[in-house]
């Protein structure tokens, strides 16, 4: 050996230095274990499996993202309570409706738990991460921009995008491909019109690229939550997960940044042409469109409480929560209307009751009249909710309704939206997919926090009703203009847990043209 050290001096060495890691993690622990007595005391009363000191139950969620999902539903089928060890950090999942009203209805445990601090390097104190007063004076600001009445105005646009996915999609006729990809530039495309005020005509931009690095930022992050060792920040830097996010985070800050630059750039050219128009003169209004970032942007301009690097984070939070989610709810539609041609029969037969053989646009009061596609949609969301846990942490301890439990502070508490749609109490077949549990006298007898796709209470989505009229339109569309066919039932779906719930297999669908539509002409 070199360095003037035997070779038994040198092993020598190891094995002390063995010994005082081990040494080092009994203390560790004996002091976890001292200082959690009262968390592991309360604990001890949960059901769940039980974990192994220092990793909890890491080796028993081991194997894909699928496999996961399968692990843990099988747990709550046993219990609407179930308790899990990551390391030394305690998760608690529950799927009583009467719990959850618990957690989600209180602004005790508004804050979200530590796993979204992954998301900061994407999303900042975006409106999903932020809290206290930060969080209250955005939701605020932020919560007017998706009323109603700036909706309707969005009804075309929806429409002209929507057309031009069916366009995308007539190249796709007779083959068997993943509709979610055409699903997610979609929902890009329509925010970015809508709710950025992007002008297609007049600014360049890539809805597929961005799209794409949302989708490999969501397998991150989801790799990172389920990787321990992927959590300190110096590991996940220098792994090539690290290195994968900072390209995708450079395509996404790219775009948000050039979309607020753009707009601040048009609202001072509007704000000179107002001081230059007659009170007669309605051009300028008209060239004008009220948007969610409009908004934003004219609140930092009138000393509003929000700052540039804030819009942005507000503008990432939105074009992820507001694209993603309703690009899965879209794809799991599309693949259940192939899984069951009668309901999709029903469907197209409403839509053609609706608007019979013009290729018209869809207005707002069509979506009124979809009543049937808004019942297939609702049940999409209840069996395939796009977000299928919602995370909480716990500020002090809160007694259980469904069981003699105290849950201790400092825990995670894990809202399993996927199992809470499926409870028998509620739906008699809760399994199955029917349209008609959303009947009105079904959904009457149901309590509010029995049905949770957007999330409930205080920090509910803001874009739920947006996020529904853009499926109305953009569904309806191609509908009208495809029959959905899939070789596969809904059997075959291996649901893969990840940020946003999706499909191992992918969105495998076939379309067939149900007429010819010269859009050309319209």
């Amino acid at each position: 050996m070199s360095l003037g050290i035997t070779t038994r001096e040198f092993h020598v060495y190891v094995n002390v230095f063995q010994y005082l890691i081990i040494f080092t993690l009994m203390l560790w622990y004996m002091y976890w274990q001292l200082s959690k007595r009262y968390v592991l005391k309360l604990a001890e009363k949960l059901p769940g499996p039980k974990g192994w000191p220092l990793i909890g139950n890491a080796l028993e969620f081991r194997g894909s993202a699928h496999e996961i999902m399968k692990k843990l539903c099988r747990h709550l089928e046993i219990n609407s309570v179930v308790k899990l060890w990551q390391g030394s950090k305690l998760i608690i999942f529950l799927s009583d409706p009467k719990d959850v009203e618990i957690i989600l209805s209180s602004y005790d445990h508004i804050d979200k738990s530590s796993e979204y601090d992954l998301f900061k390097p994407w999303l900042g104190n975006g409106l999903l991460i932020s809290t206290g007063k930060t969080w209250k004076s955005h939701r605020k600001l932020i919560y007017p921009t998706f009323h109603m009445n700036i909706l309707k105005k969005f009804i075309v646009l929806f429409n002209t995008n929507s057309r031009e996915t069916v366009e995308k999609l007539r190249k796709e006729v007779g083959k068997t491909f993943d509709c979610h990809d055409y699903m997610s530039e979609a929902t890009v495309e329509m925010l970015l019109e809508t709710a950025m005020g992007v002008n297609k005509k007049t600014q360049e931009r890539s809805g597929y690229e961005y799209a794409q690095a949302v989708m490999k930022m969501c397998d991150i992050l989801h790799s990172r939550h389920m990787k321990i060792w992927l959590k300190p920040d110096w590991i996940f830097k220098l792994s090539s997960y690290g290195r994968i996010q900072k390209e995708m985070l450079n395509i996404i800050h790219s775009l948000t940044n050039k979309i607020i630059k753009n707009k601040m750039e048009a609202l001072n050219e509007l704000s000179q042409s107002c001081k230059n128009a007659s009170r007669s003169d309605t051009d300028v209004e008209e060239k004008r469109r009220v948007a969610f970032l409009d908004l934003l942007v004219e609140a930092s301009q009138n000393g509003e409480h929000i700052t540039r690097k804030e819009i942005r984070e507000q503008v990432d939070t939105i074009m992820f929560e507001g694209h993603d989610t309703t690009a899965a709810a879209a794809s799991f539609f599309l693949s259940l209307m192939a899984a069951h041609p009668d309901i999709q029969n029903r469907v197209s037969q409403e839509l053609d009751e609706i608007f019979g053989n013009s290729d018209r646009f869809a207005t707002f009061s069509d979506t009124l009249q979809m009543k049937y596609l808004e019942r297939c949609l609702l049940e999409t969301l209840r069996l395939y909710p796009p977000v299928p846990l919602i995370a909480r942490h716990l500020n002090q301890p809160v007694k259980l309704v469904s069981g003699n439990y105290v849950l201790p502070p400092g825990c995670t508490v894990v809202i399993a939206t996927i199992k809470l749609h499926r409870r028998e109490e509620i739906y008699a077949n809760p399994n199955k997919y029917e349209p008609d549990n959303f009947l009105p006298e079904r959904a009457a007898n149901r309590n509010y926090y029995d049905f949770i796709p957007f999330s409930a209470g205080p920090r509910n989505c803001v874009g739920r009703k947006y996020a529904m009229l853009k499926l109305k339109v953009l569904l309806s569309t191609v509908m009208r203009n495809f029959y959905i066919r899939s070789y596969m039932t809904e059997k075959d779906f291996k649901l893969q847990g990840d940020i946003i719930l999706k499909r191992e297999e992918g969105f495998q669908v076939r379309l067939e043209p149900r007429k010819y539509t010269d859009l050309q002409q319209l």
